[in-house]
């Protein structure tokens, strides 16, 4: 029996032909209709998109067709395009909000419906629950889905193509010197992943002095022998190839290009942590930008010291960027991120885009003339040393109540041997501990998956609160 159509920290996602069949992304795009018309939106223009997965052009297809039937006008991506440039296309296009067929960083096997607002970001909770809702009352009722043909709606004028690109490389252009970049002497290794960032940094920045070689750089939805998430584990290969062509730096993009993982020219590892304190660093101090900094409650507590040196405010919010998005906009914030890689900017649509994060850390190395350890060497010599890893466990709907039960029931008093100073459960179980290092037990949106998360001032310390939380939650 398929699972209930629920949309988590970021869309619906399921397992291919067992829960995402077109028959339910039809009813996914109809109850978006029904959202539209509900708030009087129909009159203006959706954008559709997807990513290279498996049939995901297919599945648009199916969705534009739905959408084209209830007499709304669809724009099709023409090809598999990234998140963010669907996003930017839906306030650059004037349109209602957008539909992109991606699950993003899960395997191979999955796909996924994303729905973005009319600013382009992650759709609000208050939304995600309405199109719920219309999904629930369309299960019941036969023949509630309306579509057009895809031939006749490209006809009647229904749905055009699109391709966002040429006016989101314009946009990153106002942001930053692309021209600039493309003439200073810099060999970049990027992993695209197999996914749909697949030759942006290259059509971008390829050129004069700098050169750029490109791995994974064609489709495959199997994703053979990584899973498109940019963490290290998935990223050997890039790290290895940053060594021995010895490259300044390795970017690396994952399913949709929503998400950056940076390999330094030693081919280690940058975590997501350091990169998103980088980036708050080559913000306030290269660019001299000032507003507040959105995080999510896993994210470094380095933002915490970076406001207090630059005089700036640090607002935080459970896992999400559904949640950073609107409270970047709210407080004008210069930045919005989250420990899974993903960081918005001001200036730009409030949605996380990988493109514009690896050209500002690439514009950072430049205005600095630091390799990419050496910019984290500067960023500790300003917060101190930071270290961060996560863990994930695939658990069983019945062991997550078990660990629920005994979180709530009898929470640690110690952990690794540190007093427990205060929790926090607006997203999990986080715990802050004497030594100013933390421990956060919490469960995936989108994954039937529990992750232990813990940052502290070494490594050793970090793997023995992971060891700790293990046993917690046994």
């Amino acid at each position: 029996m398929a699972s209930p159509i629920k949309f988590g920290t970021d869309g619906w996602r399921g397992i291919i032909a067992e829960d995402f069949t077109f028959a339910n992304v039809r009813i996914c795009a109809q109850a978006v209709a029904e959202y539209l018309k509900d708030n009087k939106l129909d009159k203006q223009s959706i954008v559709i998109g997807y990513d290279t997965r498996f049939a995901s052009e297919d599945f648009a297809a199916a969705a534009a067709e739905v959408i084209a039937g209830n007499d709304i006008k669809v724009r099709l991506c023409l090809k598999p395009t990234p998140t963010p440039v669907v996003s930017f296309a839906v306030p650059a296009t004037k349109s209602a909000g957008a539909i992109v067929i991606t699950a993003s960083h899960n395997p191979g096997s999955w796909n996924g419906f994303k729905y973005k607002s009319r600013d382009g970001a992650s759709a609000p909770d208050v939304v995600t629950s309405q199109i719920e809702r219309n999904i629930a009352s369309l299960t019941r009722r036969v023949g509630g889905v309306r579509k057009l043909a895809l031939d006749r709606a490209f006809k009647t004028g229904g749905v055009d193509y699109l391709d966002p690109s040429p006016i989101y490389f314009e946009q990153l252009g106002r942001l930053v010197d692309i021209a600039g970049l493309r003439r200073r002497k810099l060999n970049i290794m990027v992993d695209s992943m197999y996914g749909a960032g697949i030759g942006y940094f290259k059509a971008l920045l390829q050129g004069d002095n700098l050169r750029i070689s490109e791995i994974n750089a064609e489709r495959n939805p199997l994703f053979p022998r990584i899973r498109p998430e940019p963490i290290a584990k998935n990223l050997t290969r890039l790290s290895r190839l940053v060594v021995e062509k010895k490259a300044d730096v390795g970017l690396a993009t994952d399913g949709d290009a929503d998400r950056i993982g940076i390999i330094d020219e030693r081919g280690q590892f940058l975590t997501q942590h350091q990169v998103f304190a980088l980036l708050c660093l080559y913000l306030l101090e290269v660019r001299g930008e000032r507003g507040a900094m959105v995080r999510t409650l896993t994210s470094t507590m380095m933002l915490s010291r970076l406001g207090k040196l630059f005089d700036v405010a640090v607002y935080e919010t459970p896992v999400g960027f559904k949640y950073v998005a609107p409270l970047m906009i709210k407080k004008d914030a210069i930045i919005g991120g989250e420990e899974s890689g993903g960081y918005g900017f001001r200036g730009h649509v409030p949605e996380r885009d990988a493109i514009l994060a690896g050209l500002y850390f690439l514009d950072f190395m430049v205005k600095t003339g630091k390799t990419p350890s050496q910019l984290l060497e500067y960023l500790y010599s300003k917060v101190g040393p930071h270290y961060y890893e996560r863990r994930d466990a695939h658990i069983s709907a019945a062991k997550r109540r078990t660990i629920l039960h005994r979180l709530s029931s009898s929470p640690p008093n110690k952990i690794a041997g540190s007093k427990v100073t205060r929790v926090d459960t607006i997203d999990g179980f986080r715990f802050f501990l004497g030594d100013e290092s933390w421990l956060l037990i919490r469960f995936s949106g989108t994954e039937p998956l529990v992750r232990i998360y813990a940052e502290a001032a070494s490594l050793e310390r970090v793997t023995e609160l992971l060891d700790d939380g293990a046993r917690l939650i046994g």
